[in-house]
């Protein structure tokens, strides 16, 4: 058996590595898939419940998101700026991760600001998604 030898280094864990743009796109990247998948799943089954229902309750389900008027209330707008974001965030990251795949971006500044790159193009595209959904 082998015996347990005290200077034998150990295996690095989170406290000793640096947190960079790149660990919280990675997360990111998990969090905004599990999200989309889980609050997507929920809103879509609740949605056709509500169809399968009937008039009154689309009515119910169309009333937590607008208000009377047609606008959306601030529950709707909160949901639906967190699954654009998430869902712009995930492309951005799976777009990076593709340039990844073929061996490039590796280098640690360009890893760097392909990773911000991610964060600022997802608030960005979802900024203008918004706008451009205000307008009409």
């Amino acid at each position: 058996m082998a015996s347990r030898n005290p200077a034998r280094p150990l295996s690095p864990h989170l406290q000793i590595w640096r947190w960079g743009p790149h660990m919280l796109v990675s997360i990111l990247h998990r969090v905004t898939g599990s999200g989309m998948a889980t609050v997507g799943s929920l809103l879509l089954v609740w949605w056709l419940a509500a169809l399968a229902g009937g008039a009154e309750s689309y009515a119910t389900f169309q009333g937590v998101f607008t208000t009377d008027s047609g606008a959306l209330n601030v529950f709707g707008v909160i949901i639906g700026v967190g699954l654009t974001l998430s869902l712009f965030q995930h492309m951005m990251s799976g777009i990076r991760h593709l340039f990844l795949d073929t061996g490039a971006g590796f280098e640690l500044k360009t890893n760097k600001t392909f990773a911000m790159l991610t964060m600022v193009a997802s608030v960005t595209l979802t900024a203008v998604f918004w706008l451009y959904l205000g307008m009409k």
